[in-house]
């Protein structure tokens, strides 16, 4: 199997410390009649001015739960942000005030979600949603934002917008909203735009006119991308960095090359080999076996251990986790000396070899 690897975007010049956001030790919980579900459990991961970071893995896996966190629309309770930081510009949104927030949010901050038709307000016209965001955030009278609303609308290739501005959602369809989502989001020039999901809902066609004009749009504007997705083609196409995440936490951190081609965590090699492929023409596909953990009752070490080919003693009592200060940045005892096991086994040690280098890819 072979990933196709493009530039994503632009080339990243930009000094390593040029951090926007530092998301640590994020740790966000449910607490419903059953239990308390971890749907975010110790994620940790920065985005640099003007990067893309990709955050892939399964449906509910935590990714979704992690952007709503970020931009505090998760209602509490039931949902509890237990603990970490999120630090975007020097600030700590997390002791930020709510009025503090909504200042944030919109303005520095943008969220395109997977599904339009619900984010949209049905009763209220494209331009007035678009120019009611512009005047809250950026003081203009009603004449200048609903210029700016044509302007924004003009700029994601919506034609005619002076008609378009006018009509509602229903009368548009599918891609012409998730554009209408692209536009109301960046009218207001934000520094970091949230992309959870855009294209789950879109044909293939008007998949790609999306991401091509996500990416086209933030190379003019600088903004910095956090694109959720479970494709990885997307990924390999639009990304700098890609964080893994399995059963709320992420497994794997690294550039889109090391991750794509060189994967080192047994899930993401998992991911990677479950891709159709034409070599693959008459065969069944690839698949990780078993399934997601109860929630409720996650196992005691490595949660993807169940699932995991190569798991050896250490990984069915011990929770590896991605330390910081000793790279590399994979959760996972084929790497990582666990404290009383000794180290893994030969067949193990040769796994780990064969994934860092791409062999098994």
């Amino acid at each position: 199997m072979s990933v196709s690897m493009a530039s994503p975007g632009r080339a990243d010049d930009r000094p390593a410390n040029d951090i926007l956001l530092d998301v640590r030790d994020l740790r966000t919980y449910f607490h419903v009649m059953d239990g308390t579900v971890r749907a975010v459990d110790g994620v940790s991961f920065s985005i640099r001015r003007g990067q893309t970071l990709g955050m892939v893995g399964e449906s509910g896996c935590g990714k979704s739960v992690t952007a709503l966190t970020i931009m505090r629309l998760l209602d509490i309770p039931p949902a509890e942000i237990a603990s970490g930081e999120i630090i975007f510009e020097g600030r700590d949104l997390l002791k930020l005030s709510e009025d503090e927030m909504r200042e944030v949010r919109g303005n520095d901050i943008a969220m395109i979600f997977q599904e339009p038709m619900t984010s949209l307000n049905p009763v209220f016209t494209i331009g007035d949603q678009i120019a009611e965001a512009v005047m809250l955030h950026q003081g203009l009278s009603r004449k200048e934002a609903w210029n700016k609303a044509i302007e924004s609308l003009k700029a994601v290739g919506i034609n005619n917008p002076e008609r378009r501005v006018k009509q509602y959602p229903h009368e548009m369809s599918g891609g012409m909203r998730q554009r209408v989502m692209i536009a109301m989001a960046l009218s207001c020039d934000p520094k970091l735009l949230i992309a959870d999901e855009p294209t789950t809902a879109l044909d293939v066609t008007i998949q790609a006119q999306i991401l091509e004009l996500i990416r086209t749009l933030q190379d003019q504007t600088g903004a910095a991308l956090l694109l959720i997705t479970h494709d990885l083609g997307v990924v390999a196409e639009m990304v700098h960095d890609i964080a893994v995440m399995y059963a709320g936490r992420i497994v794997e951190r690294g550039s889109v090359e090391e991750v794509l081609l060189s994967p080192k965590h047994p899930y993401t090699e998992g991911l990677i080999r479950s891709i159709p492929s034409r070599a693959m023409r008459g065969q069944r596909l690839n698949v990780i076996k078993g399934t997601v953990p109860n929630p409720f009752n996650m196992p005691e070490g490595c949660n993807f251990a169940p699932r995991c080919p190569y798991a050896f003693e250490p990984c069915w009592t011990l929770d590896p986790r991605i330390e910081e200060a000793d790279p590399p940045d994979v959760a996972c005892w084929l790497y990582t000396p666990a404290p009383g096991f000794p180290a893994p086994k030969r067949g193990a040690q040769r796994v780990a070899g064969e994934l860092s280098t791409g062999v098994r890819s």
